[in-house]
């Protein structure tokens, strides 16, 4: 049994420009191609297509993904790829976990501000750690904007909090999507997404790009060669390839706009 390539990319939740893509770059090849062109993928492409789907919700790019699976081909067969999906998973829980703490937390501050008990707040952050990049941050742009950027965000409601994040995961999502497809940096769909995230960054107190009088030009070009230098960053955008097209695409837009 096997599925036409329309059929997988709306299974998948993907694109038949994305698995032709995958298809380019060998990372998976289709199974067997019919005689009107289409591409077409049996079981087992869709266990490595799954597979490459939960590396890339785990932050590694196309290239350090096709290095694991090829890595793990030698032995082909339903228990070796059983296995290999045993590791992931378990990576999958440790995330589960972290989101199931957060989730605690957060419960258990609605619980004590609707009974009107006392907060814990030992509690309350459990799975959270914005500050994490606080040195990072302060050695960059100044203590000033680390102090603007956190009392920002610690006025923040929850509800806020939730769609802050959501944009910013939308944002990753488009980025890699359009990364992978193969389009031009320059296109006017890239354009637009680096549009949305000058947009976002400008809406972030204690960046150089929301201060008043501040060069936002210099600092969106800057930022998207940190991205790519900085392996934490590109992480969020399918890896150092698809960095690299966020740094170009914000280029691009930062010389026509900013």
């Amino acid at each position: 049994m096997d599925w036409s390539i329309q059929e997988i990319a709306r299974l998948a939740g993907t694109t038949s420009r994305t698995l032709r893509h995958y298809d380019g770059i060998g990372l998976l090849p289709p199974s067997r191609i019919a005689g009107n062109g289409y591409r077409h993928y049996d079981e087992s492409a869709l266990v490595r297509l799954q597979r490459i789907l939960l590396l890339r919700e785990l932050g590694l790019g196309l290239p350090q993904i096709k290095q694991v699976i090829d890595a793990q081909a030698g032995s082909a067969n339903q228990a070796s790829e059983a296995s290999a999906l045993q590791a992931h998973l378990e990576l999958l829980r440790a995330e589960q976990q972290r989101l199931a703490r957060q989730i605690a937390s957060v419960e258990s501050t609605i619980t004590a501000l609707t009974e009107r008990k006392d907060l814990m707040a030992e509690n309350m952050f459990d799975g959270f750690d914005h500050t994490r990049y606080k040195d990072e941050v302060e050695e960059r742009w100044g203590k000033k904007a680390y102090a603007d950027s956190d009392r920002w965000w610690r006025g923040m409601s929850e509800s806020d909090r939730a769609g802050w994040k959501q944009r910013v995961a939308e944002l990753g999502r488009d980025w890699i999507a359009a990364a992978e497809s193969g389009i031009d940096p320059a296109s006017v769909e890239a354009q637009a997404i680096a549009a949305r995230h000058v947009e976002w960054l400008t809406g972030i107190p204690g960046t150089p790009a929301a201060a008043p009088g501040g060069d936002v030009k210099a600092y969106v070009i800057g930022l998207g060669e940190m991205y790519v230098a900085d392996p934490r960053f590109g992480a969020n955008y399918g890896g150092e390839q698809g960095a690299a097209f966020v740094r170009d695409a914000l280029r691009v837009y930062a010389e026509a706009h900013l």
